[in-house]
């Protein structure tokens, strides 16, 4: 990605901030949450959000096409992926939501050639705004922007990040996978990704089922932080495949 994409990235800022604002009034107020044909719930926020983004996307990059998950769930997916196209979450963690522990977040991603080049990741219920793109990561919050960096693994061991759902599964097989976590920390949806990106954890560990757009916006903060993101054998996460379902990872902060 060409350092000339620099205001796509802010465009894309901007629609996750809008987004964040629907979320926001819908979150303050009483909600009804309804399941979709996988089971998974949604909320007027998700259908709000995603309209805005889906909106701010034709009108900034119209010649891009979207992946975005309501969009999907309520018409299909492709049966195959663009050399470059949007993934988009527009409410990822809704459980997070319903439950009101504001762990949930925007996700806007761009995918080119099955690599997330550029990622938004905005937490409205805390004002984070995190994006990452041409090698450099940056969090917002309370009209400050700081470059974030992932760290190396520390001696003492590494801080895994987990989720309050599968933290006792994860915990177990990630160790079993040779690996030696000194402390935890909780977070909700693509947020994990954030906390190792911006150098306050180490490991996130993925032992079920995700779809890309849960992950490509949060893998590209990190991937620009300087972490990585793999598969259990160790491949590159990549994206656009048949299915937009992604097998067990891993992602890591920076390799010593």
């Amino acid at each position: 990605m060409s350092k000339d994409q620099i205001p796509l990235r802010d465009k894309l800022i901007a629609a996750a901030y809008e987004a964040g604002a629907a979320i926001m009034r819908v979150y303050a107020g009483d909600f009804a949450s309804s399941r979709k044909a996988d089971k998974s719930p949604v909320t007027e926020a998700d259908v709000a959000a995603e309209k805005l983004i889906l909106a701010a996307l034709r009108q900034g990059a119209p010649e891009i096409p979207v992946i975005a998950e309501e969009q999907a769930a309520a018409e299909g997916l492709p049966a195959t992926a663009a050399q470059r196209f949007f993934l988009v979450d527009p409410l990822d963690g809704t459980k997070e939501f319903i439950a009101r522990n504001g762990e949930f977040t925007v996700n806007i991603a761009l995918i080119e050639a099955g690599v997330p080049v550029l990622g938004v990741v905005f937490v409205p219920a805390l004002d984070e705004m995190y994006a990452g793109c041409n090698g450099l990561a940056v969090r917002r919050h309370a009209g400050t922007q700081a470059a974030i960096a992932a760290r190396t693994l520390p001696a003492a061991g590494a801080t895994m990040t987990i989720s309050r759902s599968h933290a006792a599964r994860e915990l177990v097989k990630v160790e079993e996978l040779g690996e030696h976590v000194a402390d935890t920390v909780v977070a909700g949806s693509s947020l994990k990704f954030c906390r190792i990106a911006e150098g306050m954890a180490d490991l996130y560990p993925r032992f079920g089922p995700t779809m890309e757009w849960d992950t490509a916006a949060g893998h590209a903060v990190l991937l620009a932080a300087g972490g990585s993101v793999a598969t259990l054998d160790g491949v590159p996460l990549a994206y656009g495949k048949p299915g937009f379902r992604n097998p067990h990872f891993i992602a890591r902060g920076r390799r010593s």
